[in-house]
C-alpha cells in the first residue's frame, strides 16, 4: 500500500444530532486532510426524527466525501456501527461519536501506529470521565471486571467504540452473523495486534446522551450473555450445592426422629425453605430465559437493520444477504 493510495473511513452513528453535525465536520476535515491522502466520513442515521437526515443531504451535496445511509427506524447503535462497517470503503476504519467527546486530534496517532508499527487495532482509552457520576464510573468498572473474569475475550477498561481498525479486522467482524451484537466484545474477539492510546475525554459539544441507565443495563446484560455461558453453568454447581445441603438437612431430621423420637418442623422454617427454593428456581429460570430469548431472535433471522435511503442512489455498496436495503423509500419489514 503506497503512501498516497490508501483510504480512511470515519463511521459516525447519529440519532437526532442536527446541531452537532456542522461543528463535527469543521473539526474533522482539517485533521483528516492532514493525516490521510483519501478519506470519507460516513454518517449512519439511526432513524432520527429531527432534521438530521436533511442536514446530512446538504453536507453531502457540499462535499462528496461526506456520505450517509439512513435507517427506516431506530435500530440501535450496535446495528448502526455494523452498517457503517459494511458500507465503509477504507483500508482502515474509525468509528466515533458525533458529540466530539472522541477528540479528532487522536486520529493521526491512530494512523501512525497502524501504518508505522503495524497495529491492526488502536483504541482510545479514557484517562478520565469527568461527566460521569460516581455511580456510573463504579458500575462501569464493576462490569469490565466481571466481563473479563467470565469471558475468554477480555475487553480493556474505559475503552469505547473510538478506535482504528484495519481492513482485515473489519472483514472478520463482517463475517460474524449474530444479531445481538455487543461490539466491544466483538472487537476483542477478533484479536490481532492491538494497543491503546490514553486521552482526556472532553465535555459533550452539543445535544445529550441517548443512553439511559436502563439502556446501559440491557447493554451490559447483552455483553455478559453474548460472550459467556458461565451464568448458565454456575447453576449446575449451585444446584449440586443446594442438593447436598438438602440431603444433610434430611439426615439431621431423620436422626432427630430416630434418636429423640420427636419431629417439630415448625411453620417458620418450612416457609423459609419454600421461599428460598422458589426464589432460586425463578432466578435460574430467568437466566435460562435470557439465553432462550437470544436464541429466539437469532433463529428468526430477521435483518439487522433496514436501509431507507443512502447517498449512493445506484446502491453501489452491495449489502450482505441479511441486510434489507431500500433506496429512496421505505418498505415494511417482514415480521
Amino acid at each position: 500500500m503506497s503512501e498516497t493510495s490508501w483510504n480512511l473511513s470515519i463511521i459516525v452513528p447519529v440519532l437526532n444530532e442536527r446541531d452537532s453535525l456542522e461543528p463535527f465536520i469543521e473539526q474533522m476535515l482539517p485533521v483528516l486532510i492532514g493525516c490521510a491522502p483519501n478519506f470519507e466520513i460516513l454518517f449512519i442515521d439511526d432513524g432520527s426524527t429531527d432534521d438530521t437526515l436533511a442536514q446530512l443531504k446538504v453536507l453531502n451535496r457540499q462535499d462528496a466525501r461526506i456520505r450517509y445511509v439512513s435507517f427506516s427506524r431506530n435500530f440501535g447503535k450496535e446495528a448502526a456501527l455494523t452498517a457503517g462497517l459494511r458500507h465503509a470503503t477504507g483500508d482502515a476504519v474509525v468509528p466515533m461519536d458525533v458529540d466530539l467527546q472522541d477528540p479528532p486530534e487522536l486520529i493521526p496517532e491512530f494512523v501512525r501506529l497502524w501504518r508505522e508499527e503495524s497495529f491492526d487495532m488502536v483504541y482510545g482509552v479514557r484517562a478520565s470521565r469527568p461527566e460521569d457520576s460516581a455511580a456510573k464510573r463504579t458500575t462501569a468498572k464493576g462490569f469490565y471486571h466481571l466481563f473479563n473474569r467470565i469471558t475468554h475475550s477480555p475487553i480493556p477498561g474505559n475503552a469505547g467504540d473510538y478506535r482504528l481498525m484495519s481492513r482485515r479486522v473489519v472483514d472478520v467482524l463482517l463475517q460474524l452473523p449474530e444479531r445481538n451484537r455487543f461490539m466491544k466484545g466483538l472487537y476483542a474477539w477478533a484479536g490481532f495486534k492491538t494497543t491503546g492510546v490514553p486521552y482526556q475525554r472532553p465535555s459533550r459539544h452539543a445535544g445529550e446522551s441517548k443512553f439511559s441507565f436502563w439502556k446501559l443495563w440491557n447493554f451490559a446484560l447483552d455483553g455478559l450473555v453474548g460472550f459467556s455461558t458461565i451464568p448458565l453453568r454456575v447453576w449446575s454447581y449451585i444446584g449440586a450445592g443446594v442438593a447436598l445441603l438438602a440431603f444433610l438437612y434430611i439426615v439431621v431430621l431423620v436422626a432427630g426422629v430416630l434418636i429423640g423420637g420427636r419431629d417439630v418442623p415448625g411453620y417458620a422454617s418450612l416457609m423459609s425453605v419454600v421461599l428460598f427454593f422458589g426464589g432460586m428456581q425463578l432466578l435460574s429460570i430467568g437466566i435460562l430465559g435470557e439465553y432462550i430469548a437470544r436464541l429466539f431472535i437469532e433463529v428468526k433471522g430477521r435483518p439487522l437493520y433496514v436501509l431507507q435511503e443512502s447517498s449512493e442512489p445506484d446502491n453501489s455498496h452491495l449489502p450482505a444477504a441479511h441486510d434489507h436495503v431500500v433506496s429512496g423509500h421505505t418498505t415494511p419489514e417482514h415480521e
